[in-house]
């Protein structure tokens, strides 16, 4: 029983390590769909997450500092969409430019505004967004094994990650079921085509550039005002890398991602987990298990993944023809 408690353990924090990666990997997939390649979900996070917590450490607002990281995320992502479709542009160069912004300019205002180091200051708890507990998951919390899988495994956590996975079947839908999904993966396999139907590549692409700063927007509120009480210096930590490499595993499919970002955020839990440990009576080095999930993630990507084919268009400027 014992052990299964702590299994039970090892997947809740895998839901709430997961969180972040899937909205990224969702906000990647948008915007990679309709041929905007992003590497620079990264920064949009980080960006998002220093406004989320500066936001709300100034006004004491959850919901402030939600509204901030996703209009600073929205930003950064019109700017990589400004270079990339108006000026076609790199849109590698103008990905990897944006995570040197964001990791710079997250550090000098907020050493500037708060004088902590490039930290905010503590958030109170008006400030962070509480867990939602279920309809009766106090009273099930003593039953054997359901009780610690109401309770504790699905019941408990920040608001975020509920729609974290919500937006999965929604993302889902939006792209197999709605004349908007159809028309952004056609903008991403054959833009031309789209084009001579009469409907603007361009007007397609922002669109889903901005899909993709409004979810990286969620995923930084959530490591800073939800996850975590503050923001810290470059708390991404990668995230937004290993979100890009959930994306290919799951070959650009929203239900793949999920899973794919569950695996990883389970290698990061696990990882966790393991601090800490012994082998053969001898402990186990910290910055290895620090280190794990990443050597796990480029070894799933080179073994496991296959022949990952990106959408035809994705990183090709489209110039329309006269």
């Amino acid at each position: 029983m014992e052990a299964f408690s702590t299994f039970i353990l090892i997947l809740d924090s895998t839901l709430r390590l997961s969180a972040p990666l899937l909205l990224a990997c969702l906000a990647g997939l948008y915007s990679e769909r309709a041929g905007v390649f992003d590497i620079g979900l990264e920064g949009k996070m980080l960006g998002a997450a220093f406004a989320a917590a500066a936001a709300a450490a100034v006004w004491g607002s959850a919901w402030v500092g939600l509204l901030a990281a996703v209009l600073t995320s929205v930003f950064l992502a019109l700017v990589h969409g400004f270079a990339c479709i108006t000026h076609r542009g790199n849109q590698i160069v103008s990905g990897v430019a944006i995570n040197f912004i964001a990791l710079g300019m997250t550090a000098l205002l907020g050493q500037a505004w708060f004088n902590r180091g490039g930290r905010t200051p503590p958030l109170s708890s008006e400030a962070r967004f509480g867990d939602v507990h279920w309809p009766g998951a106090d009273w099930l919390a003593d039953v054997p094994v359901l009780g610690d899988l109401y309770s504790e495994l699905f019941s408990g956590h920040k608001g975020l990650v509920y729609i974290a996975f919500l937006a999965v079947p929604l993302t889902a839908w939006i792209l197999m079921r709605t004349r908007f999904g159809l028309r952004l993966r056609a903008t991403g396999e054959n833009p031309a085509a789209v084009d001579t139907a009469g409907i603007s590549v361009v007007r397609i692409r922002y669109m889903a550039v901005i899909c993709c700063g409004l979810l990286c927007g969620l995923a930084g509120a959530y490591l800073s005002i939800a996850q975590t009480a503050g923001f810290v210096q470059d708390m991404t930590a990668g995230k937004g890398f290993i979100a890009l490499a959930a994306l290919v595993f799951a070959k650009w499919r929203p239900v793949q991602a999920m899973f794919a970002c569950l695996l990883f955020g389970f290698l990061d839990a696990l990882a966790i987990r393991l601090q800490g440990v012994q082998v053969a009576g001898f402990d186990v080095p910290v910055t290895f298990i620090q280190a794990l999930p990443y050597i796990l993630t480029v070894v799933l990507l080179a073994g496991f993944v296959g022949r990952a084919t990106p959408p035809k268009a994705g990183g090709v400027p489209y110039v329309k023809e006269r």
